[in-house]
């Protein structure tokens, strides 16, 4: 019996395997953060300095540097990019402290919806009244995901807090998204390590001194993994399968990453989410899989996914 290897797989099952496994890498990442225990800011420069000596090195190799022609708006819209990306890992990071790992990665995947929203502020592109319909279903499974409930808001400030963080980090990387697409000349790997290259010279004015010089061997250990595993490996996996998969299966496979998230917090540190929050997660992914394909709300819709997937 003979046993396909990646590099003889179709295009679109090496896309399937690639995407896959990033998602499954960045559905890790909480525990790196966790276990390197150092604030926000310090874990999000450590990170940028290791993603960003990964990404050249892989841009090198694959001669990205001089194929790639720049111009003053490709610059500069690369560099606002690298900040809203740097300031979106900042509270996702800060999150993370305050809600746990399952929680708020999964309220974060409420981005493709601000994206949506964004999108009709900004280029004025029409929602219509089914991306309406899911956005609001979106939100009421982002309120059921996120556990809150008039005993939260009255009892949990700092949840309530990381929660807000959450929101604000999934704003910030829906801009990075749409400043992405305006940038289709420039290599997503070389985007990267210029957000890289903007963490590693502006946070040094907001990390403390003292944070810096007083990093564990351990610490850099994860802090190294966050940079190589989660920055290099990952994007380098999924900017290499996007290309080679179909809309439809990109939008079910995104769902690996939180999902992977979620399992990993049970696994490591024993927190579920309780029956509301899963049916909360449920609603999430159903509205989003609608905005990105362009679902109707009705009676043929399960007809359509179950096609759509297949």
């Amino acid at each position: 019996m003979r046993i396909a290897t990646l590099s003889s797989a179709s295009p679109s099952r090496q896309g399937v395997i690639g995407f896959s496994a990033a998602a499954v890498l960045m559905g890790t990442m909480g525990v790196f953060i966790e276990q390197a225990g150092l604030d926000s800011i310090t874990t999000v420069f450590f990170r940028c300095v290791f993603g960003l000596a990964t990404m050249a090195a892989y841009c090198g190799w694959k001669g990205y540097f001089r194929s790639q022609r720049y111009t003053a708006r490709i610059v500069g819209l690369a560099l606002l990019s690298g900040l809203l990306m740097v300031s979106q890992w900042v509270f996702f990071f800060g999150a993370l402290e305050r809600v746990g790992i399952g929680v708020s990665t999964v309220v974060f995947h409420v981005q493709p919806f601000w994206v949506v929203l964004l999108g009709a502020a900004i280029f004025r592109e029409h929602i219509g009244a089914a991306r309406i319909s899911w956005i609001a279903l979106a939100f009421i499974g982002l309120a059921m995901a996120a556990g809150i409930g008039w005993r939260t808001l009255s009892a949990n400030q700092a949840y309530l807090t990381g929660i807000a963080f959450t929101l604000i980090a999934s704003v910030l990387y829906a801009g990075v998204t749409l400043i992405a697409k305006a940038l289709g000349g420039l290599r997503p790997h070389l985007l990267t390590m210029i957000q890289c290259a903007v963490g590693v010279i502006a946070l040094p004015w907001l990390v403390p001194t003292a944070a810096l010089s007083h990093v564990s061997l351990p610490q850099y250990g994860w802090l190294a993994g966050l940079g190589i595993v989660h920055t290099g490996i990952s994007y380098a996996l999924i900017y290499g399968a996007v290309p080679k998969l179909r809309l439809p299966v990109i939008a079910v496979l995104q769902f690996i990453y939180p999902l992977t998230a979620v399992l990993v917090d049970w696994l490591v540190y024993d927190r579920t989410l309780t029956p509301v929050q899963v049916a909360g997660v449920a609603l999430i992914v159903v509205a989003s899989l609608g905005v990105t394909l362009g679902w109707r709300i009705g009676g043929g819709t399960l007809r359509r996914i179950a096609r759509k997937v297949a």
